[in-house]
């Protein structure tokens, strides 16, 4: 018992007490998708850059760290956004927002892909995973999963129109 307590105090006084003290996780998937007029290839090529939600998305983007590859970090909405990219293939990215000291941490990962449904047309999937047990109740929890398929539903429309316009 000593030493559990001792490992205890020793993670406490390292400032883990959140990891071990959080709230018990609930974690909501939102899947998407939206038909669009091209091939994966060339749906990709208009808007798969990591930076190029800047164009679909209207968000300033600045690569902070990294080539566009594995590792690499972006900030949006002028640094108030932090995401990793952590997943990449070459018809998709998935990426995750860190945890930031004296906030609520919510393991928020997104997943993007262009896959292929015949050699013309393709379907851009978005599929967001996070943890809504930060909420009041479950009304609160509905509402924050509606907010965020509308705001990504109309990500997706932006991304077919851009990339059936090329």
């Amino acid at each position: 018992m000593k030493k559990i307590i001792t490992v205890l105090s020793c993670l406490l006084a390292l400032n883990f007490s959140p990891m071990l003290f959080a709230a018990e996780p609930e974690y909501v998937t939102i899947d998407m998708e939206i038909d669009i007029n091209k091939s994966a290839e060339n749906v990709w090529a208009a808007v798969g850059d990591y930076c190029d939600i800047g164009e679909w998305g209207g968000l300033d983007c600045e690569i902070t760290s990294g080539d566009g590859g594995m590792g690499t970090v972006r900030a949006l909405l002028g640094g108030r956004i932090i995401e990793i990219l952590v997943a990449q293939t070459e018809l998709s990215y998935g990426y995750t927002q860190p945890a930031v000291e004296g906030q609520f941490y919510n393991l928020y990962h997104g997943f993007m892909e262009a896959r292929p449904v015949t050699a013309n047309t393709s379907k851009m999937l978005y599929t967001l995973v996070y943890d809504v047990s930060n909420l009041a109740d479950q009304a609160a929890k509905d509402a924050d999963v509606a907010r965020r398929r509308t705001m990504f539903e109309n990500l997706l429309v932006n991304i077919k129109n851009i990339a059936e316009a090329q």
